[in-house]
């Protein structure tokens, strides 16, 4: 009975340990929650978010700088495309300039 009685006191005591470390954990998120608030803490959290996704697509460039370089140039080319392809196009003969007159003509008088 005597092995029961101590393993029974140190469980209590392992129990007592927890539930004061439980509330003190409580009691400092009350305090925290009390200074900043909730929306604080969730702007923190989105703003530290934010940063490290940041930071992750920094190292990824850093590390990968021809790909990034090559994806960067492709959609400068393809926002640019029209312009390009009527200089190109100029420059070859193709286009003597009358189609574009011709085009803005008519969307002017459809619009």
């Amino acid at each position: 009975m005597n092995a029961l009685a101590n393993e029974l006191a140190r469980d209590r005591a392992v129990r007592d340990a927890a539930l004061a470390v439980f509330r003190a954990d409580l009691a400092f998120i009350r305090e925290d929650l009390g200074t900043r608030g909730i929306g604080g803490r969730i702007s923190d959290r989105i703003g530290e978010s934010a940063k490290d996704m940041l930071d992750d697509a920094v190292d990824y460039a850093e590390e990968n700088r021809g790909m990034v370089a090559a994806a960067v140039a492709a959609l400068v080319l393809w926002f640019a495309r029209a312009p390009l392809l009527h200089g190109l196009a100029q420059i070859l003969g193709f286009d003597d300039g009358e189609a574009e007159l011709q085009n803005g003509d008519a969307r002017s008088h459809d619009d």
